[in-house]
């Protein structure tokens, strides 16, 4: 089998895994270069990570560690995984550290959702292609926990409206809270940097 082939076989295998495992996570997706530059953080995250804030083990190891001390995701593989979704929403994890993971979103017409934002974790969006709607910050209504540092709200006071589109970056930091609703499609990275499990 030739070589080129059996990468989109594993990349294939590793979707379909991750679909699976990710069913009801939110993710995102990012250009090579913003790929390598996020990767390239990874030495600084732990410095950002806060041990007495420590994110759920099961989750953490939803996906096992990329043990690669660096990663290149070119442009054609990001376009790959984009096109291998088709006409649905799904995510490919692209890098899964302790400090962070890195995501790719490919979403079609999606309507809002709850509120969501987590205790142990930021959000770096960097939009690909397309545009999507994101309502960010305020005070939550009705807010409940759905687990240690997540939680969710169906109403909010005071968010900010803002549409994103091909090229725009948008920086969450843990604890605010933010929702996303997609008119036709988007692609996008998200780069989630969170507090380490405690050892």
């Amino acid at each position: 089998m030739p070589m080129q082939d059996v990468e989109k076989s594993k990349r294939r295998r590793r979707m379909v895994r991750n679909e699976e495992i990710d069913a009801s996570r939110r993710t995102l997706l990012v250009g090579a270069p913003a790929a390598a530059v996020v990767l390239a953080l990874a030495d600084l995250l732990p410095a950002m990570a806060v041990a007495q804030n420590a994110m759920p083990l099961a989750q953490q190891r939803a996906f096992p560690l990329s043990t690669e001390k660096f990663k290149v995701i070119t442009a054609e593989t990001l376009d790959d995984d984009i096109q291998s979704h088709d006409d649905k929403t799904g995510t490919t994890r692209l890098f899964n550290d302790k400090n962070f993971v890195l995501d790719l979103w490919a979403e079609k017409t999606t309507g809002p959702h709850e509120y969501e934002w987590h205790e142990h974790r930021d959000h770096i969006v960097y939009v690909l292609d397309g545009e999507t709607d994101y309502e960010v910050g305020g005070t939550p209504l009705k807010a409940h926990s759905i687990g240690p540092g997540e939680w969710l709200a169906p109403e909010m006071n005071g968010s900010t409206r803002m549409t994103l589109k091909k090229g725009d970056v948008l920086v969450i930091r843990r604890g605010t809270p933010h929702k996303r609703s997609t008119k036709e499609s988007v692609a996008f990275l998200i780069a989630s940097p969170q507090t380490p499990v405690a050892s």
